[in-house]
């Protein structure tokens, strides 16, 4: 494949952006490369600035469940154009989201709009903080919940892709109101909450940790979080902006039937545009101005289009619209028939992959233990993955470039697709 353009845009790009991107990990670094300029994408499929086509599995890095540029919901975006962008006011198109996330979420009674995922899992800390009036926030290794200051100290994400778990910037004294603890370590939680239970407002974790690449929490854990949280009079708090009606139509906490206390939502529920939410408890959320005491806004949250677009998206995901047939079953059938493909050709070639996926979601470790946290996913041999991710690209497959990304497929990945990528990945691990 030839990149001459793309190469020609990234030098450019490099003159008037810093690092000639607008978001890390898009870069290429961590996998000694260049980024590729996009100029259109549709189903399972992106198209590049010189026409090279590839099989997409960052999907806009989780909303295009439904694959790109889906029939309904270009139709609900241009339907809401032709009314108008921005209202800067209440619309109905507030209320309609608002009844589909609690129609799925039964642990959210009230939800409010914002822009993006960091402001949502941001707007949840401060909150957590006005209703408890405490001021500690827990947190996990490898957990990404946006760059907000008090919850960018060992993240995932591009931080990790970068080698900068911690960020220049965060203020010594805010970092010391973080604690920071290992994933799936429950002895280190308990301690914590034995030492310092009533100083904590938060504890804030993905439920499914998909920002230093996928693993799954052990049987058990998050329900021993759960339990010492309440014991404690401690928030609980989900961030399913990744997960969120990715894994299920109720997300992690539908699968692990766990209530939290506030949730934290992104992504699937824009259809494409930005977008964020969080909700809770009528108790908690009551706490919000204009009618409590903690004070949150955004000059365009609830943004028509992007509601218009989530609505659009999440109705044909879960069957709302008549005569749907189940999508999660077929995302299921998709992900298992990549997972056992990539299994074989790991054992074939004796190239050690810990392959680990849920539903839609998955993500290849190149090392032979076993990935259960942040520790582990970093024993992974990130220059085989390198080599591995540029194999793939050259044969048509698109992935996420970077060891510490998760990978999603969608509905309009085929049988073809998957096969094709299998393909691609046998030949790749011959040369390797």
């Amino acid at each position: 494949m030839k990149h001459d353009l793309s190469h020609k845009l990234f030098a450019e790009a490099l003159k008037l952006i810093p690092g000639g991107v607008n978001s890390p990990v898009r870069a290429f670094r961590a996998v000694d490369g260049e980024p590729l300029f996009i100029q259109r994408v549709k189903g399972s499929r992106l198209v590049d600035v010189d026409d090279n086509e590839f099989i997409d599995y960052v999907s806009t890095w989780g909303p295009s469940i439904l694959g790109h540029a889906h029939p309904s919901v270009l139709h609900a975006i241009s339907e809401q154009l032709s009314k108008g962008t921005s209202f800067g006011a209440p619309h109905v198109l507030e209320i309609k989201m608002a009844r589909l996330i609690l129609a799925h979420y039964p642990s959210i009674r009230k939800i409010r709009m914002c822009n993006s995922g960091t402001e949502a899992t941001m707007s949840c800390v401060r909150l957590a903080r006005g209703f408890t009036g405490r001021k500690l926030i827990v947190k996990f290794e490898g957990c990404y919940h946006g760059h907000v200051d008090s919850l960018l100290v060992k993240a995932g994400s591009g931080a990790l892709t970068l080698g900068q778990p911690d960020s220049a910037g965060v203020p010594s004294d805010l970092a010391q109101l973080t604690i920071t603890l290992p994933f799936n370590d429950p002895e280190a939680f308990s301690q914590v909450i034995r030492e310092r239970g009533n100083e904590i407002a938060a504890v804030i974790l993905e439920p499914i940790p998909a920002n230093a690449g996928l693993y799954l929490p052990a049987p058990g854990y998050l329900e021993l979080l759960r339990e010492l949280t309440r014991d404690h009079e401690i928030l609980l708090i989900f961030d399913e902006v990744m997960t969120g009606f990715r894994v299920a139509p109720g997300g992690a906490q539908q699968i692990y039937k766990i209530n939290p206390d506030l949730t934290a939502l992104g992504k699937i529920i824009g259809g494409g545009l930005p977008v964020g939410a969080f909700g809770g408890t009528t108790e908690i959320m009551d706490c919000l101005a204009p009618t409590g005491p903690v004070y949150q806004a955004g000059t365009l949250s609830g943004n028509p289009l992007s509601l218009a677009a989530g609505i659009a998206n999440i109705e044909q995901l879960t069957g709302a619209v008549k005569g749907e047939s189940n999508p999660y079953k077929e995302l299921e059938s998709r992900g298992a028939m990549l997972e056992a493909g990539m299994r074989e050709i790991s054992a074939t070639s004796k190239i050690p992959v810990q392959f680990q996926r849920i539903g839609s979601m998955f993500c290849g470790y190149f090392c032979d233990q076993p990935v259960h946290n942040l520790d582990d996913a970093k024993k992974s041999d990130t220059r085989r993955f390198a080599k591995f991710f540029h194999g793939m690209l050259d044969r048509g497959v698109y992935l996420a470039p970077s060891q510490f990304e998760a990978g999603f497929i969608s509905t309009a990945h085929s049988i073809g697709d998957i096969e094709q990528t299998l393909r691609a990945a046998r030949e790749t691990f011959s040369g390797m």
